[in-house]
């Protein structure tokens, strides 16, 4: 069996760690961090975490995806990676783990750390990787409009997707969401980087969208040093510092 390291946290300051360029001006190897959020997100999804890892010295990009296909969304992400220095640490939330499974390939990509997100293997869809796993119930609360993208109900963010977010952030979440292109769930990835680089993991104990069995079985197959956090599936904005300590252990 491969080698598990499992790291558990209550909270964030259990994982806490002083953040500093200084802190870690001798221990960093990457240079850089390209987040790309997931579905029914944009990049301020990583609002939070952005001026953490830029007060450890990493220079940081948050994409905006497009979520039209999987091809662009991995499109939108290699560019980022080539404006910045490397090596650079690729992290992916919720379907963002899909695209950075793809997009890790590029050789100035050092380490991939996936966040509450999907790390399927080669030749399977989100539909296909997730069917033998429990369903998630947020995904009961997609609305699909005439050109074929899904939105997270109003509901489904309050109750499943953020519930543990103030309402105001909430709102904004839902007023702000990127919606999905339908046909994206069923796109394959052909390679799947996490088998040739050094893998993390945020595993949200209490998500409903991308299940935590999921989550937790990633763990053994990417043999990745882990750290669980007791939240919704938004551990970058509920417990930012235990997320950006995650990146920053993958930027050494």
């Amino acid at each position: 069996m491969k080698r598990r390291t499992l790291l558990k946290a209550v909270s964030a300051a259990a994982f806490a760690i002083a953040i500093g360029s200084a802190t870690y001006a001798q221990t960093l190897t990457a240079k850089s961090v390209v987040l790309v959020h997931g579905a029914f997100a944009d990049g301020s999804a990583w609002n939070r975490v952005t001026p953490l890892l830029e007060d450890a010295g990493l220079n940081v990009i948050a994409v905006q995806i497009p979520l039209s296909s999987l091809e662009a969304d991995i499109e939108a992400t290699n560019r980022a990676i080539e404006r910045l220095e490397g090596p650079v640490v690729l992290v992916g939330h919720s379907w963002g783990g899909m695209v950075i499974t793809e997009a890790g390939l590029k050789d100035k990509v050092q380490s991939l750390v996936y966040v509450a997100a999907f790390a399927p293997d080669e030749g399977q869809s989100l539909g296909s990787y997730t069917a033998d796993f429990p369903h998630a119930e947020g995904l009961d609360h997609l609305d699909k409009d005439p050109a074929g993208y899904y939105r997270l109900t109003d509901k489904g963010v309050a109750e499943h997707f953020a519930f543990d977010l103030p309402k105001e952030e909430i709102a904004a979440i839902a007023a702000s969401q990127g919606p999905i292109n339908s046909a994206s769930l069923g796109t394959p990835v052909k390679h799947a980087a996490w088998k040739t680089k050094p893998n993390f993991t945020v595993v949200s104990t209490q998500d409903r969208m991308t299940h935590t069995d999921i989550q937790r079985a990633q763990v053994d197959k990417l043999n990745a040093k882990a750290v669980e956090v007791d939240t919704s599936h938004v551990p970058m904005l509920t417990y930012p510092n235990v997320v950006a300590n995650m990146i920053i252990e993958a930027a050494k």
